[in-house]
């Protein structure tokens, strides 16, 4: 790029800049704790949290969202107004001040009420009052006002943050794989089909001779499931990819650990040819990523749990247990297993055993696994496939080598709308293997939440879709 074009790009850049500055002329509660700049005049905005009346002045502290510490605002009586109240949204201005303890807060000279809160006209929230996740539950479109509430979602936006400078940091390419497929990539059945609304259009594209299923695309289509296959394809000429979207289970569960819908996080290892690989990557990844998190949002997780702490298996291996391995533990403690496998409680009682450590269960039974899995060079009755089993929720990752044998895998193909999959096997093939992680099991784990519903603004599960 020569200079003259360099120099464009930065007067935009800083011109752009100008343009923000103009936007915002208050500052974000998180900036002004970060810099406080003692005596000088700041404006705020944000929602009253909580009020303190003394003879002469009233104490209010004021949340914006963007952190989890509140601001102090000392406001002289004569500024009050009766709608001056818990839950109310307010622009203020003063001066930043130390109280006698030392405490960071903001001397009125102004104070606007944008917006009223009349907590007794159906307000379902109380100041100075913990509700339980299941009552916050019913108001999806409030509950960020809450503290636990906005507190994990700004994990959560840190946790996507991180997530995508960790695949950055090591030359992974971002995909946008579809949402609409038509790829039931697991096989299960579980899955939410895709058809116009409108009867007129589905009347008149059936006088086409085409049938009611496949009427508008052409073919069967669904809410993907995944976005694996996509992933396969393109890193066969891309190299290391990844997606992280959304995705769609048509599961009859309203669990504590599943969803309707939920974001999930895909990579697509290029030349990857061992477990150990596999392994490897998803072990550094989850370590970044609650590092990471811990150095840059401790208060917001101490305000979800003020019993959570960084986990110990940060400095720690994770355990690796083969499927016959973990199989007879369980056997051992009375286990009773099926056709199934593992279930949740046994994924549990696995990490318990292994006092609280993650654990990679591999090498499982083909029978119990997809068609695209490898099988092991010393066992064709197991698979090169990966659980990865953590506290609270068990299984966070799956994964595998894929079937890289173009005569195994056409043997396995559940479908002829798969050909082109088998086809990639056919020109300039490469190993590969991937994993997919749940986002919001992730965030179970790390904040230490029960319910899976919790780690979301708008969760969707059986019979629940508001919003």
């Amino acid at each position: 790029m020569n200079m003259f074009h360099r120099s464009n790009l930065f007067n935009t850049l800083k011109n752009l800049h100008k343009w923000t500055d103009v936007h915002r002329k208050y500052s974000p509660i998180a900036a002004v704790l970060d810099k406080p700049n003692v005596g000088n005049v700041t404006e705020i905005k944000g929602w009253i949290k909580n009020l303190r009346k003394q003879k002469d002045l009233i104490f209010a502290d004021v949340s914006d969202g963007s952190c989890a510490q509140k601001l102090q605002i000392v406001i002289p009586k004569n500024l009050t107004s009766d709608s001056l109240t818990y839950g109310s949204s307010v622009h203020i201005t003063g001066k930043l001040s130390k109280s006698p303890r030392g405490q960071l807060e903001l001397v009125a000279d102004d104070v606007k009420v944008l917006g009223t809160c009349v907590v007794l006209d159906g307000y379902p929230f109380n100041p100075r009052t913990t509700h339980p996740p299941e009552y916050s539950r019913q108001y999806l479109h409030l509950r960020p006002r809450t503290n636990y509430t906005s507190a994990v979602l700004r994990v959560r936006s840190a946790v996507t943050k991180h997530i995508h400078d960790y695949f950055a940091a090591k030359n992974y390419t971002n995909i946008h794989t579809p949402i609409l497929t038509s790829n039931d990539c697991e096989g299960a059945g579980e899955v939410f089909k895709i058809q116009p609304d409108s009867e007129e259009t589905v009347k008149a594209m059936m006088q086409e001779g085409k049938d009611k299923d496949s009427v508008y695309f052409g073919s069967k289509t669904f809410l993907t499931v995944s976005g694996q296959l996509q992933l396969e394809a393109v890193c066969r000429g891309m190299g290391n990819v990844y997606t992280f979207g959304p995705t769609f289970r048509a599961e009859n569960s309203r669990s504590r650990l599943h969803l309707s819908e939920f974001y999930m996080l895909e990579a697509e290892l290029a030349f990857c040819d061992t477990l150990q690989h596999l392994q490897a990557a998803i072990e550094d990844l989850m370590k970044y990523v609650f590092i990471q998190t811990w150095n840059s949002h401790e208060a917001d997780l101490f305000l979800i749990d003020k019993e959570n702490k960084p986990p110990l298996w940060l400095d720690k291996d994770f355990v690796t247990l083969t499927y016959d391995e973990a199989k007879e533990i369980l056997e051992k403690k009375g286990s009773v297993f099926t056709e199934e496998g593992i279930n949740k409680e046994q994924e549990l009682t696995l990490v318990e055993h292994c006092n609280g450590l993650p654990v990679f269960i591999v090498k499982w039974p083909k029978a119990m696994k997809s068609f695209y899995m490898k099988e092991c060079s010393d066992d064709c009755t197991k698979v090169d496939a990966l659980d990865l089993l953590t506290p609270i929720t068990g299984e966070v990752v799956g994964g595998s080598l894929r079937e890289d044998n173009y005569e195994k895998l056409k043997s396995k193909l559940p479908s002829d709308r798969l050909n082109w999959y088998l086809e990639l096997r056919k020109f300039g093939n490469i190993s590969t293997g991937g994993y997919g992680m749940g986002l919001e099991r992730l965030l179970q784990v790390l904040c230490n939440v029960n319910n899976i519903k919790d780690t979301l603004p708008f969760p969707r599960w059986p019979h629940n879709c508001s919003m």
